[in-house]
C-alpha cells in the first residue's frame, strides 16, 4: 500500500489564560501539551483504527490533521504535499471529510435531509447541476429511501441520522473519510449495519478509513491497523490481529484484558486499569503510563520511552516492549 496522509512527530499545545499576576508580568503565556510527538502513516486502502480512552486526544489528533487546530510541531504530509499552512488545507478539506461522533448534533435543525447532503458542494463551491439528483443517488448509497431528503434531522432516528452523515461525508468522493465513533449512541443491530456499510463503502468507492473509538471490539471487526493513543501520547501501533494477539505495551494489555467477554464462563483478567486517566494539567513524569501500569519502574517514572520499531509492522512506546 501507498501512503496517503503521513503524520510525522506532531505535537499540539493550547495556551492556558494567565492569571492576574501573570498578565502583568513579562514572558510567554503557559502552555498545555494536548499531544506530543506522534507519527502516523494512513494508507491508501485501508482502515485505521485510533484507539485510547476518553481524553487521550484521539479527536484533538483528527481535527489537527484537518487543519481546525494549529501545531506546535511537526510535519503533516497529504498525498505527498506538505500541508504546511491555511492554504494548504483548503484543498484537502475537499478529499478528506469527517463524520461527527453526535450524529444528529451534527445536522443542522433549520435544513432538510436533502440540503444537508448537497451543502458540502457549496461550502467547496463545486457546481451541482441537480442538488436532488445528487441527494437521492447519495442517500440510495447509504440505504435511505429519496423522500427522507425532505425530512428534518429531528424527524430521523439515530441508525438514519449517521446513515445520513455517511451520505454527507461521500458528497465530494473523498480519498479519506475520519470518523469519530461512528456507532456512538446507536443499539447493537444497528452499530452492526454502520460498520458494514461503512466497510462496503469503503470497498465500493476506494476509500481509507480512520476510525476514532474506544470501543475495541469494532476495531478488531474493521480495522487493518491499529494505532493507541494515551495522554496525549502514543503507545503502540501495528496490525489490528498482531496486536490483539501479541500486545506488546502494558497499555495495550490492560484495555485488551478489559475487553467485555461474551462467555460468560470467560473471565476477564487481572490486568485490567486500575484507577483513573490522569489530567493533562498534571501529566506524569517519564512514561505517560506509569502511574497505572503495573510493570512500572523507577526508569519508566523518571524517562520518557521513544516509540521504538519492533519488527513485523509494530512499534511500541515500552522500556521493555520485546516481540522476541
Amino acid at each position: 500500500m501507498s501512503a496517503l496522509y503521513e503524520v510525522s512527530d506532531l505535537s499540539v499545545d493550547l495556551a492556558l489564560p494567565r492569571d492576574l499576576l501573570g498578565m502583568l508580568l513579562p514572558g510567554p503565556k503557559p502552555k498545555l501539551n494536548l499531544l506530543k510527538g506522534i507519527s502516523l502513516i494512513l494508507n491508501r486502502g485501508e482502515t485505521f483504527g485510533l484507539v485510547g480512552e476518553s481524553g487521550s486526544g484521539k479527536t484533538t489528533l483528527a481535527r489537527a490533521m484537518l487543519g481546525l487546530l494549529p501545531i506546535s510541531a511537526g510535519q503533516m504530509t497529504f498525498e505527498g504535499a506538505p500541508l504546511t499552512g491555511a492554504g494548504s488545507f483548503t484543498p484537502l478539506r475537499r478529499k478528506v471529510a469527517m463524520m461527527f461522533q453526535d450524529a444528529t448534533a451534527s445536522l443542522s435543525p433549520r435544513m432538510t435531509v436533502g440540503a444537508l447532503v448537497a451543502e458540502p458542494f457549496h461550502i467547496h463551491r463545486q457546481p451541482l447541476p441537480d442538488p436532488d439528483g445528487m441527494a437521492a443517488s447519495l442517500l440510495a448509497r447509504v440505504g435511505l429511501p429519496a423522500a427522507i431528503a425532505r425530512r428534518f434531522p429531528h424527524e430521523l432516528s439515530g441508525g438514519q441520522a449517521r446513515r445520513v452523515g455517511v451520505a454527507r461525508a461521500l458528497a465530494l468522493n473523498p480519498a479519506l473519510v475520519i470518523a469519530d465513533e461512528p456507532t456512538a449512541g446507536l443499539d447493537v443491530s444497528v452499530q452492526g449495519e454502520v460498520l458494514n456499510l461503512m466497510t462496503a463503502l469503503k470497498a465500493d468507492l476506494g476509500l481509507s478509513l480512520m476510525i476514532i473509538t474506544h470501543n475495541l471490539a469494532m476495531v478488531r471487526h474493521v480495522s487493518d491497523r491499529i494505532a493507541i493513543l494515551y495522554l496525549g501520547r502514543l503507545m503502540e501501533t501495528g496490525p489490528t490481529r498482531a496486536v490483539f494477539a501479541r500486545p506488546a505495551h502494558p497499555y495495550t494489555q490492560s484495555l485488551i484484558a478489559s475487553e467485555p467477554q461474551p462467555d460468560p464462563r470467560k473471565r476477564r483478567a487481572d490486568l485490567a486499569i486500575k484507577g483513573e486517566i490522569p489530567s493533562v494539567l498534571n501529566r506524569p513524569s517519564g512514561c505517560a503510563f506509569h502511574s497505572r501500569c503495573p510493570r512500572a519502574t523507577a526508569l519508566c517514572r523518571a524517562t520518557t520511552p521513544e516509540l521504538r520499531d519492533l519488527g513485523q509492522g509494530r512499534a511500541a512506546a515500552c522500556h521493555f516492549a520485546d516481540l522476541t
